[in-house]
């Protein structure tokens, strides 16, 4: 049913908004895989700043995950404005861990990539797992078991969740069935934010609205 092109959901329905930013550019990579190494974020681009403090929802619930990239983006929307509770930290939404690769030049470790296939639109396919690390399927299981036990404990809350580009491109592949490798084709800026609307009750359909995706600060 709709309403001049507004789509009108039954009342029993209740949704559950996530609201995912990715966060502030890290200062140092210089084009190493840097995963979940804890590097510092640059966080002096105050108007980005001042408009995620006024697009994003009061109210809402925050999470971030423990690295401190992320929990300095939330720290900088705080301070440009919105006055928010303290932070839920979520390991499950951290990005995804290199491990031996970690911390090296992309060009050193080419040869070990090489072994598991070119990929179009990332640096290794999906599958591919360096020793002591994760692949990008390892990311989508814990990403989408984290999404589903907030989304039960917070059931029609807007959640708003600071986080990295490897967790919201596997939360939208979860979301909507889309295929690991297709998955990595997603473009997610820093400081960009993409809405998910996580729709109860029966119906087909799903149970995941897109809204919105990588929708820049500013």
């Amino acid at each position: 049913m709709t309403d001049k092109g507004r789509f009108i959901l039954p009342s029993d329905q209740k949704i559950t908004r996530w609201w995912w930013v990715r966060h502030a550019p890290v200062i140092e990579p210089h084009r190493r895989l840097y995963g979940d190494d804890d590097i510092p974020a640059d966080t002096s681009d105050g108007d980005s700043f001042a408009a995620l403090a006024t697009r994003l929802p009061r109210n809402a619930i925050w999470v971030t995950s423990h690295l401190g990239r992320a929990i300095d983006t939330a720290k900088a929307v705080a301070a440009a404005g919105y006055a928010m509770p303290a932070p839920l930290v979520e390991r499950g939404i951290a990005e995804q861990s290199y491990g031996a690769w970690q911390g090296r030049a992309h060009a050193e470790v080419a040869h070990e990539i090489a072994r598991h296939g070119r990929h179009k639109y990332w640096f290794a396919p999906a599958a591919a797992k360096a020793p002591e690390g994760e692949s990008f399927h390892d990311v989508m299981a814990r990403v989408g078991a984290t999404v589903a036990r907030l989304t039960a404990a917070h059931a029609g809350r807007d959640i708003v969740a600071v986080s990295h580009g490897g967790a919201i491109r596997a939360a939208l592949a979860c979301a909507f069935g889309i295929d690991p490798d297709r998955a990595l084709a997603i473009s997610v800026e820093n400081l960009s934010t993409t809405r998910l609307d996580h729709v109860a009750g029966e119906g087909l359909g799903g149970d995941w609205r897109l809204v919105f995706v990588n929708l820049r600060a500013k």
